[in-house]
């Protein structure tokens, strides 16, 4: 059944090479493909980066918490005098 249904796309495929503007339409869909595999291949590399940004937020959310600012020595100072 398979089988069959491959010839008969082969079959179709050489038809429409034969018909006007068949050859264009063709690539046309050809380059469809290949685009929307390439796009497929991007796709699955934002999972990735989603990733990794995560990851760089926690670091720098915990870096944040470790750098309270402290209170300087002139602030300190004048507290101290009054």
């Amino acid at each position: 059944m398979i089988a069959r249904l491959a010839d008969r796309g082969e079959q179709t495929i050489a038809k429409l090479v034969d018909l006007p503007g068949g050859t264009k339409a063709l690539k046309a869909v050809n380059d469809l493909r290949e685009r929307v595999d390439e796009l497929g291949k991007k796709v699955r590399g934002i999972d990735e980066l989603e990733k990794r940004l995560a990851k760089v937020e926690r670091e720098l959310a915990t870096l944040k918490r470790a750098q309270k600012p402290k209170a300087s020595t002139a602030t300190r100072a004048r507290k101290a005098s009054e």
